[in-house]
């Protein structure tokens, strides 16, 4: 089956995918837009409701407020506490959480088929009826705290950040950490949460996915009858348009060196990636998979099975709207830094030569796999039907996800290689990193750059 598109205005699309599935999207007068993934045989459904805002949205003095409303809205209600929201789900064995992305927030929960409309209904009183509660409020300021003192303990977390703000710019809204920074939470206020949340939460933004036991048509009434009652006006509105996909300038790159009394560095060499749309994003899974996506890849058989350089090393990719970044990561010893760092690049040069038909097989044979398994699950397909509608505009079955696949070749994977390898590229280490790591990185205008920074927080 082809890609279905996803236009803005068409009001209702059904599609027979596969396995049996029936995918239906409607587009609601008020622009909420809803989608549904019947599973036959599924007893259970994950539901989750998306609004198209991010970190990479904020501006000024609300840096953070996006973060802040992924807690506030669990907090209560004018109809629920959140003691209340808690035991909805507890009583009935169910998961609710949310989460907050450079791009969109979500907030789920999955549950047994019979008990879905409550689903709906408190995660629609959640996203509606937020009280926002200034005690609350500065609670949960202190939780995001720690929450972030809890990343910065991470070395492998402190390091992506930093391989963020060198790809992407770190003064541009997708160089900036997705859940603000110590200093930003600080310094958000309520009242400036609240304009946020009136802002980017309203019907024409809503987007709302199901996936498992469900009934489309009985399930966009709920959903109606739900955001109504708890106070949204459902006036006739267009759906948001969604992002610009005009690339993005990235950062200047460089090297950032975060000295700390550490047993391992924490390495990460990074690029210009793809943006989430573009149409080799298929090569750039069977690319990663061949380089470091599992214990036949490149880079483990390499650096940890061959040389016993290092127990933890992979490679991985993201793409957002308007821009990309692809990564090598490893934490070794750091008298072993350097050999670890000049492999990882080595072996995307020669990446650059060629993959044999072995590693392509098993690269397309581990993606399809694993896309099928994970396609039993309904929180992943409830996942896949958010990122249809909001970043891609348009529907892929599992047959046609593989089938695209299936057709990458060798020259594919070859010539997206050889563009990243003779792309810029920086690197981040978190540790006791040795000097050196800075003749490996390259500036956008080619040539080996790279000032460390021990102080580098």
């Amino acid at each position: 089956m082809p890609a279905v598109p996803l236009p803005l205005d068409v009001p209702e699309i059904a599609v027979a995918a596969a396995g049996g599935a029936v995918v239906r999207r409607s587009v609601l007068p008020s622009g909420v837009r809803v989608l549904t993934e019947q599973m036959p045989g599924a007893l259970s459904a994950t539901v989750g409701y998306w609004v198209p805002v991010g970190s990479r949205d904020e501006t000024g003095d609300a840096r953070g407020s996006t973060h802040f409303l992924e807690h506030l809205l669990f907090k209560g209600t004018r109809s629920r506490s959140a003691f209340d929201i808690a035991v909805a789900f507890d009583e009935v064995g169910g998961e609710h959480n949310a989460l907050t992305a450079k791009e969109h927030t979500c907030y789920y929960a999955k549950v047994r088929d019979v008990d879905l409309p409550m689903a709906i209904d408190v995660l629609a009183d959640m996203l509606t009826s937020s009280l926002l509660d200034a005690d609350e409020f500065e609670h949960e300021r202190e939780v995001i705290l720690e929450e972030l003192a809890m990343a910065d303990d991470d070395p492998a977390d402190v390091a992506g950040e930093r391989l963020s703000e060198l790809v992407h710019g770190a003064e541009t809204p997708l160089g900036r950490p997705i859940g603000g920074t110590p200093d930003s939470i600080r310094a958000v206020s309520r009242d400036r949460v609240a304009e946020h949340y009136a802002e980017h939460y309203a019907p024409r933004d809503l987007v709302v996915t199901i996936a498992g036991a469900v009934d489309h048509d009985t399930a966009v009434e709920q959903l109606q009858e739900a955001l109504s009652r708890y106070g949204w006006s459902l006036d006739a509105a267009a759906p948001r348009e969604r992002r610009s996909r005009e690339l993005a300038a990235p950062g200047t790159g460089g090297l950032t060196v975060v000295a700390r009394p550490l047993e391992q560095v924490n390495l990460m060499i990074g690029m210009p990636g793809l943006t989430a749309s573009d149409p080799r994003r298929s090569t750039m899974a069977v690319l990663n998979a061949v380089l470091g996506a599992g214990m036949s890849s490149r880079l483990f058989q390499e650096i940890r099975e061959k040389r016993g350089l290092a127990y933890s090393v992979y490679s991985f990719a993201s793409g957002y709207a308007d821009a990309g970044l692809v990564g090598l990561a490893a934490a070794c010893a750091p008298r072993k830094t350097l050999e670890v760092a000049s492999l990882m690049v080595g072996e995307l040069e020669r990446l650059a030569d060629g993959a044999s038909d072995d590693e392509l097989r098993r690269a397309k044979g581990q993606l399809a796999g694993g896309s099928a398994l994970a396609l039993e699950d309904t929180d992943t397909r409830m996942s896949r039907l958010g990122r249809a509608e909001l970043t891609l505009g348009e529907f892929l079955d599992i047959d046609a996800t593989l089938e695209r696949i299936e057709r990458v070749t060798d020259a594919d994977v070859r010539a997206l290689a050889a563009e990243l390898a003779g792309g810029p590229r920086s690197i981040s280490a978190v540790g006791q990193a040795p000097e050196g790591l800075e003749r490996l990185v390259v500036s956008p205008d080619g040539a080996t750059v790279g000032v460390a920074d021990p102080t580098a927080r």
